[in-house]
């Protein structure tokens, strides 16, 4: 708080008095809401999000905002957070990917687009898309693969994640679920089949709207192989 002088009569002290000091600042991101996750098999990989879209507060700009998104090689991104910024990091990682398509007369592979999203998110470290991915393909093996990602590219080959409002809940959960932690006598190294890993994302986006009210309305699930991308839709609660 700064101080200024009050008017005083000859022969005294000066007295401060109290002046108000404004601070002007700009914060232009929204958290959004949501969740997305992603769960890696042997020869597949999925990403699984929410369509609620909040403003940041108790309100909802949309019921129908989709957070996993297909991209030209095959690969799928996943996102959760500030949703322009989302949406612009889409764009300008699909612009590199047809840069890259029309140059090499090839698709870019899962490691190199996992690259790539490092370092389109590192390059805007000083003024960062405020926004949490996954981004799920499969090498050139046929084995899935699955990288998350914090808004400034430091990211890492996993086998499962979840980012969003509800991740605290979903993490535990995948974490027991498919690495086993906390889980004596059993193979922590195997990998969930297909079935099973549909299955846990749909539980665990089924249990997290019960308690995350920034996750809900409908489940997007993009189950991506050698053979393309398969799309799965179900129905969340709306309240």
């Amino acid at each position: 708080m700064e101080y200024g002088l009050m008017y005083q009569e000859p022969n005294q002290h000066p007295v401060a008095a109290p002046r108000e000091v404004h601070n002007h600042g700009f914060y232009p991101y929204v958290d959004n809401g949501g969740t997305v996750l992603g769960i890696c098999g042997k020869d597949f990989a999925l990403v699984a999000s929410d369509t609620r879209q909040s403003n940041g507060g108790y309100l909802i700009n949309s019921r129908d905002t989709p957070k996993t998104f297909k991209l030209s090689n095959g690969t799928v991104l996943g996102s959760a957070g500030f949703h322009a910024d989302t949406k612009q990091c889409l764009e300008t990682l699909e612009q590199r990917a047809q840069l890259y398509f029309h140059k090499h007369e090839r698709q870019m592979n899962a490691k190199a687009m996992a690259q790539t999203l490092s370092h389109l998110l590192y390059s805007k470290r000083f003024f960062p898309y405020m926004i949490n991915t996954v981004l799920a393909g499969v090498d050139a093996k046929g084995n899935g693969v699955l990288y998350s990602y914090d808004p400034v590219g430091s990211f890492g080959e996993v086998t499962q994640y979840s980012h969003g409002s509800a991740s605290a809940l979903l993490n535990p959960f995948l974490d027991n679920q498919i690495a086993r932690a906390h889980q004596a006598g059993v193979d922590h190294s195997a990998l969930p089949s297909r079935e099973q890993a549909i299955k846990l994302a749909i539980d665990a986006f089924t249990s997290a709207t019960e308690r995350d009210i920034y996750t809900g309305d409908w489940l997007e699930i993009l189950v991506v192989d050698s053979e393309g991308v398969q799309e799965i839709k179900r129905e969340l609660k709306h309240d």
